[in-house]
C-alpha cells in the first residue's frame, strides 16, 4: 500500500476543522503551488495535486466520513479518493472557489474556458464472503454516454470561446463587472458544429462497455468504490465522470460476519461433548478440524486465530469463533431411556458448575480483552 500523508496534515488543518476552514486552507495551498505561478516546477505541481486530492475528500461529507473511519484504505483502490487526478480534473471540479485568481483562468484549461466533467454513474455489486476475504476482480457491463465519432466543434458564439459571460452593471458606487459561466457551452468555450445521427445535443451517445474492477480484501456492506474516469463522457470532449460501485454482501449460509471476525455455530452430539471428538467446521476458505475436549459445555467458544477476514486497512486478519451448541435428543428408544435412567442419579451427571465454567458473555469479553 502506497504511503500517503494524512489529508488533514496536507491541508494543515485539524480533524475537527469546519468546511470553511478546509476550503480556506486548500485555496491558500493551491494559490501557492498553482502551475501558473510555478512554471516547469514538477515538485510544485505534485503539491498542487496533493492538496486537490485532500480537498476532494475532506470537502465531501460522505468521503470525509469514510476517510475518518477507514483512512487511506477506504480511499485507495479507487475508493472515492483523488488518486490519479490530472489538471483538467482539478480545474473542472474546484476552479470556482478561486474567483478571479490568475486573471479568471484558474477554473478552466488555462485559456479562460473550462473543461466540462461528465456525470457519474452508480451501480451495485454483490459479493460473497469468499470474494470479500480474498479480494477479487469483477467485470461489469455499464451502459454509459461516450463521445460520438465524427463530432466536430466550433467556437461558442455566445462567449466567443472564453467560456464566460461578462456583464457590466451600474450600482450606487459605480460600474461593476461580473462574470458567469456561459449558459450555452457550459463554460467549455465551444459548441457542436456537426454531429452524426444518434448523438445528443452534446455530441454524446449511449454505448455498453465492460469494465474490470479490482475489489480489495476486507470491504464492507455499503462501502462505495469510486472508479475514476469510467462514468459518462464529458460534453465537448471534457473530463469523464466516475463510476461509483456500492458494495452489497451476499449472506453466507453458515458463517456470520462481525467486522473482521466471523462466527459459526457448531452443533455437536451429547456423546461427543462428553467423550470428546474431532469436529469439522466450515471456514471462509474451506474447512478446518476443531478438537472438542471431553466434558465440553454448551456455549463454549473456540477461537481460530487468523481465520477471519483481512482488514481493509491492511492491519492483519480477524479471527473465527466457533460456538459450541450441544444437541439434546428429542426422541429415545425404550432401551436408550433405560440406559439414561441408570445414569440419571450418577454423581457425574448432576450439574455442578464451577467458577471456571464461565458464562457466554464473560467468555466473549475475555476473548476480546
Amino acid at each position: 500500500m502506497s504511503q500517503k500523508r494524512d489529508y488533514y496534515e496536507v491541508l494543515g488543518v485539524s480533524k475537527g476543522a469546519s468546511d470553511s476552514e478546509i476550503k480556506k486552507a486548500y485555496r491558500k495551498l493551491a494559490l501557492k503551488y498553482h502551475p501558473d505561478k510555478n512554471p516547469d516546477d514538477s515538485a510544485a505541481e505534485e503539491k498542487f495535486k496533493e492538496a486537490a486530492e485532500a480537498y476532494e475528500v475532506l470537502s465531501t461529507p460522505e468521503k470525509k466520513s469514510r476517510y475518518d473511519q477507514f483512512g487511506h484504505a477506504g480511499m485507495g483502490q479507487g475508493f472515492g479518493g483523488g488518486a490519479g487526478m490530472n489538471m483538467d480534473d482539478i480545474f473542472s471540479q474546484f476552479g470556482d472557489i478561486f474567483g478571479g485568481a490568475f486573471g479568471g483562468s484558474f477554473g478552466g484549461s488555462r485559456g479562460g474556458s473550462r473543461v466540462v466533467k461528465g456525470s457519474n454513474l452508480r451501480v451495485k455489486m454483490k459479493l460473497t464472503l469468499e470474494d470479500i476475504a480474498n479480494g477479487v476482480k469483477k467485470k461489469i457491463k455499464v451502459n454509459k454516454l461516450v463521445n460520438a465519432e465524427g463530432v466536430t466543434y466550433k467556437t461558442c458564439s455566445n462567449c466567443n470561446g472564453t467560456g464566460r459571460i461578462t456583464r457590466m452593471a451600474q450600482t450606487f458606487i459605480g460600474a461593476m463587472q461580473t462574470q458567469s459561466t456561459c449558459n450555452v457551452c457550459q463554460g467549455a468555450g465551444k459548441m457542436i458544429d456537426k454531429k452524426p445521427a444518434g448523438a445528443d445535443q452534446n455530441g454524446l451517445k449511449r454505448q455498453e462497455e465492460v469494465i474490470e474492477i479490482e475489489i480489495p480484501a476486507g470491504v464492507e456492506e455499503g462501502m462505495q468504490l469510486n472508479v475514476r474516469g469510467k462514468g459518462n463522457a464529458g460534453p465537448f470532449n471534457g473530463v469523464p465522470g466516475d463510476l461509483m460501485v456500492v458494495i452489497e454482501e451476499i449472506e453466507h449460509p453458515e458463517l456470520k460476519r462481525d467486522g473482521d471476525n466471523v462466527h459459526y455455530e457448531a452443533v455437536v452430539s451429547f456423546m461427543d461433548a462428553v467423550l470428546g471428538a474431532s469436529v469439522e467446521v466450515p471456514t471462509i476458505s474451506g474447512k478446518a478440524k476443531i478438537k472438542v475436549e471431553p466434558g465440553t459445555q454448551s456455549g463454549k467458544v473456540l477461537r481460530l486465530r487468523g481465520k477471519g477476514l483481512s482488514n481493509v486497512q491492511g492491519y492483519g486478519s480477524g479471527d473465527m469463533f466457533v460456538h459450541i451448541n450441544i444437541w439434546t435428543p428429542t426422541k429415545l428408544t425404550k432401551k436408550e431411556k433405560e440406559i439414561i435412567e441408570q445414569l440419571k442419579d450418577s454423581e457425574n451427571f448432576i450439574p455442578n458448575p464451577e467458577n471456571k465454567d464461565k458464562g457466554f458473555f464473560t467468555k466473549m469479553r475475555d476473548m476480546f480483552s
